[in-house]
């Protein structure tokens, strides 16, 4: 989905009492866990700068402004999903099937490690729609979803091909509700402490996998 590549290089930095390397990645880790406890409007630098054991002018070093850094915290965790998904559908010794079932497991047993940080995805999903973030979180979304579907598409494609699925599935429409499916599951795991999105994103999968399998 989204890459890193344009975060600096670590620096050295002497920080009062003590010389430390600071990585941009702590930083940015930092500030996640700041703007998932308080929100983004309500975060301001200098919380983030506690968080992470620094100097307030040390984050301006790295990240021009709080929308910098909010939006460098929005490609960690949309480059982390990514690599998720793209390691479940790695192996080739996997049947089509399988894999899909990987990516699936990837998103909803992810949860329980994803649910103190998953108010995070509210606030980028709030910068989409706000005029201040707009054009930016939304482009970076498209391309987010749009590289999921591919990933999707790519393996039910490779199913039909080789047999396993049927050739009358409508590809791009599957792979649509399957990236959509998943985040909703996460989304009621949130609102609900008693849903299971592991178990219930297992049975959606054997049941659309059903549909979707040639039977001899």
């Amino acid at each position: 989905m989204l890459h890193s590549e344009g975060l600096p290089f670590p620096r050295e930095f002497n920080v009062p009492g003590r010389a430390r390397k600071i990585e941009p990645v702590q930083i940015v880790d930092a500030a996640a866990r700041v703007f998932a406890e308080k929100g983004f409007f309500k975060t301001v630098m200098a919380d983030i700068a506690t968080e992470a054991g620094i100097g307030k002018g040390t984050v301006y070093e790295y990240f021009r402004s709080k929308d910098d850094l909010f939006f460098a915290v929005f490609e960690k965790f949309m480059t982390q999903s990514s690599q998720a998904a793209l390691d479940s559908a790695r192996s080739s010794e996997k049947s089509a099937a399988d894999r899909l079932k990987s990516i699936g497991a990837s998103v909803t047993d992810a949860w329980p490690d994803l649910k103190k940080m998953y108010s995070l995805t509210m606030e980028f999903w709030a910068a989409a729609a706000s005029s201040r973030h707009r054009e930016r979180f939304k482009t970076a979304f498209l391309e987010g979803y749009r590289q999921y579907r591919t990933l999707v598409a790519g393996i039910l494609q490779e199913g039909i091909k080789a047999g396993e699925f049927r050739s009358d599935t409508a590809v791009d429409s599957v792979a649509a509700v399957l990236v959509g499916a998943w985040d909703a599951l996460l989304l009621q795991a949130w609102f609900d402490d008693g849903f299971d999105p592991s178990v219930s994103g297992q049975a959606f999968m054997d049941s659309l996998l059903e549909g979707l399998l040639v039977h001899r």
